[in-house]
């Protein structure tokens, strides 16, 4: 441990009580998988950088204790999706079983049942304390509930490992829950435009797409910001969205991946070279055009049992069909481009 480290853990004067052979016995028997040094190094700096800021609710009146983690229900607003990668909750772990927990969660409690306790932060050390049968040491503070959504919002934006849309989320979380925009500005370190920009993307996408596409750490705001921008310009998408989201090979890709899968289908890309194409049908299922999309391109054929006169007919209304869409769902003329006219003679 390096001297640092030894500083951090000798600032909190309890020790965790000794383990009972029953307890030290489901801790043995817990499997932790081995993690990368760099994991490592990166966990124990993020732990780091609490430290200060519990010294300072420690002077400041708030008092330690080591609590049944079966007591401490978590924060009501959740700024987290479930992690599907459990290499850091591994890694957590196994430092809890191997050096104790070096740093406190910080903790209220319960507004409803005083016999109970409600996280500020700190919920993945609860929930490895809870997996390794040990209690866990906490700071116990009183918080409003102002005080609690900013506490836990400000340490995730230290720590820097939500991602974009998590925080996208738990803005719009906050929103749904009443508190005004200067508590969201405050709880994630941000300005009010920014924030204005996470809550359009949180309000855009709809929230089957979100958790189909989940934490995505590696995508930022530009590109869900693609996402949402196209699909203000066309709600039909939705569906097609929605459609590719429950695919089975979509839901083994990792994260990431997920969403460019989606961003391709809302914006019209495909992953694949061949054409798709779709049946336009008549009230009596009778076929009438066929539809074929490849890539950004699209195709519509008519049933030549139509005849000519219907094709002419289709190509003088073409035009005012195009105006009436605009009109209807907003949508610009693309750059440089006039209005459809239909041929003379």
């Amino acid at each position: 441990m390096s001297k640092r480290s030894r500083n951090i853990a000798s600032m909190f004067a309890a020790k965790p009580p000794e383990e009972t052979p029953e307890a030290a016995a489901a801790a043995a028997a817990t499997r932790v998988p081995a993690v990368s040094v760099r994991t490592m190094r990166d966990s124990f700096t993020s732990f780091e950088r609490e430290n200060d800021d519990l010294r300072d609710l420690i002077a400041g009146g708030a008092v330690v204790l080591d609590l049944d983690p079966g007591l401490i229900d978590p924060s009501p607003i959740s700024d987290r999706f479930e992690d599907e990668d459990s290499t850091n909750f591994d890694l957590l772990c196994r430092s809890i079983a191997e050096r104790g927990q070096e740093v406190p969660v910080l903790v209220r409690r319960h507004p409803l049942d005083p016999d109970r306790y409600q996280t500020a932060y700190g919920h993945r050390r609860i929930r490895a304390a809870r997996a390794l049968r040990r209690p866990v040491r906490a700071v116990v503070r009183v918080l409003s509930d102002e005080d609690l959504v900013i506490s836990q919002g400000l340490e995730n934006s230290a720590r820097e490992d939500l991602t974009f849309i998590e925080r996208a989320m738990f803005a719009l979380r906050l929103e749904r829950a009443g508190y005004e925009r200067t508590i969201g500005s405050r709880a994630l370190s941000v300005d009010k435009p920014e924030l204005s920009k996470l809550l359009t993307v949180a309000r855009t996408v709809p929230p089957e797409i979100v958790n189909a596409i989940g934490r995505a750490p590696k995508i930022g705001r530009l590109r869900w910001q693609s996402l949402t921008n196209a699909i203000a310009r066309d709600d039909y998408i939705v569906g097609r969205l929605r459609r590719r989201a429950i695919d089975e090979d979509f839901l083994k890709m990792p994260s990431d991946d997920r969403f460019i899968e989606i961003l391709k289908a809302a914006t019209g890309h495909r992953s694949y070279n061949t054409a798709a194409e779709r049946s336009i049908l008549d009230r009596d299922g009778v076929p009438i055009a066929s539809m074929i999309y490849r890539g950004r391109n699209m195709r519509l054929t008519l049933n030549p049992d139509l005849g000519e006169s219907f094709a002419a007919y289709l190509e003088f209304r073409l035009p005012s069909l195009v105006e009436s869409y605009r009109t209807s769902f907003g949508t610009d003329k693309p750059e440089g481009s006039s209005q459809p006219r239909t041929r003379k003679g």
